[in-house]
């Protein structure tokens, strides 16, 4: 290599199926930009995440660039993700979450009858991985408290209110599971693979390596790997086994994935609900720390034709090549229903000491709804 050699490395892209809900924009003003995120999407750019993420459809879409992250969602979360515009913006905003300022409000359908009465529960939380993105209650876990509060019943479901007091991983789905009511249609915490009791109680059964073995297996046996941001050369490639922090694929962000990615590691205190990933994994630094930056390299990369679609055919020159050293280009998948892509948790509410901004109810939470 000499001096001004110029060099270009070709990337193979493929990402995994989105709903096609739009992203609405609840406030904008010059500090901050709120938006009701569908679920299905990460928040930022990361592992097999480029294009169907809440920065790169605000900056294509909407023209709003160079946005800085106050808070995260799991992936498959819906619900109130703020934006601040300015670096001052963010840095007040964050040291009102050093400072427990900050008030979050969600809400969930969960199985069962929820009791009427207010539930409390400060079970400690502890992660089982970081590739996979699956924690559960145990005494070596972090402390934390959520606040529940049932709002109907249907005769087979409830809507609950959930008020997290920390902000663990996975925090209000790994308490609802722990209480013997998990949501509805949560792809990991209301599985099969941890036991009879799905988890009620913290009875698994399992150890830590088997457990994950056996989400792997009920989602590849359902054909829901695809849903869930996994591929089957993540797998492949460093084994299901309970990881310590040496794997690869970042998409929660997030939540997990693979097995339910949202968005890059941050702190816990963050947002209940995000999904920690590996810090030592590779895909983790396509994680933007400025959204216009990662556009124009996107932009680049449509040019030249790299990144692929999920079927590969898009009627553009480039995106119907396909690789024949691609797992992906050689593997069939149906595409998901919409009801695979949504998980029935939803942020309703931010509050700060100066603002408070709200969502409307989803329709699944309403009182009338049914399945």
């Amino acid at each position: 290599v000499q001096n001004n050699d110029f060099l270009r490395n070709t990337v193979h892209r493929h990402e995994p199926p989105v709903t096609a809900q739009p992203i609405r924009i609840l406030a904008e003003d010059e500090e901050v930009v709120v938006v009701d995120k569908p679920s299905s999407l990460p928040v930022h750019p990361c592992g097999r995440f480029r294009h169907n993420t809440v920065i790169f459809i605000l900056g294509k879409e909407h023209g709003l660039r160079e946005l800085h992250t106050l808070h995260r969602l799991d992936r498959m979360t819906s619900g109130v993700l703020m934006f601040a515009k300015t670096a001052a913006v963010s840095k007040r905003i964050d040291e009102q979450v050093r400072q427990r300022q900050l008030e979050k409000e969600y809400v969930c359908r969960v199985v069962g009858e929820f009791p009427e009465h207010e539930v409390v529960c400060e079970e400690p939380i502890l992660v089982v991985s970081y590739k996979v993105g699956v924690c559960r209650v145990d005494p070596k876990g972090k402390p934390c408290q959520t606040l529940f509060q049932r709002l109907s019943y249907n005769g087979s479901t409830s809507v609950v209110r959930c008020l997290p007091r920390t902000g663990r991983t996975h925090q209000i789905r790994v308490h609802l599971q722990f209480l013997g009511h998990p949501i509805v249609n949560d792809p990991i915490y209301n599985m099969e693979a941890w036991g009879p009791d799905r988890g009620k109680g913290g009875k698994i059964g399992k150890t830590d390596e088997e457990l994950l073995k056996a989400l792997v297996e009920e989602h590849r046996s359902k054909q829901s790997l695809e849903v869930l941001g996994i591929g089957e050369e993540d797998l492949n490639s460093s084994g299901e086994s309970k990881d310590s922090g040496n794997s690869g694929d970042c998409t929660k962000s997030a939540e997990a994935d693979p097995i339910n990615g949202s968005s890059c590691p941050a702190e816990d205190e963050k947002d209940p609900e995000r999904v920690v990933k590996d810090p030592e994994r590779n895909d983790i630094a396509a994680c933007p720390l400025n959204s216009d930056i990662n556009l124009e390299m996107l932009d680049k990369d449509k040019e030249l034709g790299l990144c692929g679609n999920q079927d590969g055919q898009t009627g553009e020159k480039g995106w119907e090549e396909k690789d024949p050293l691609c797992v992906e280009c050689r593997t069939s998948r149906r595409d998901p229903s919409p009801k695979e892509l949504v998980m029935f948790l939803h942020a309703l509410r931010y509050k700060g000491a100066d603002f408070e901004y709200c969502s409307s109810m989803p329709e699944w939470a309403m009182e009338d709804w049914e399945e």
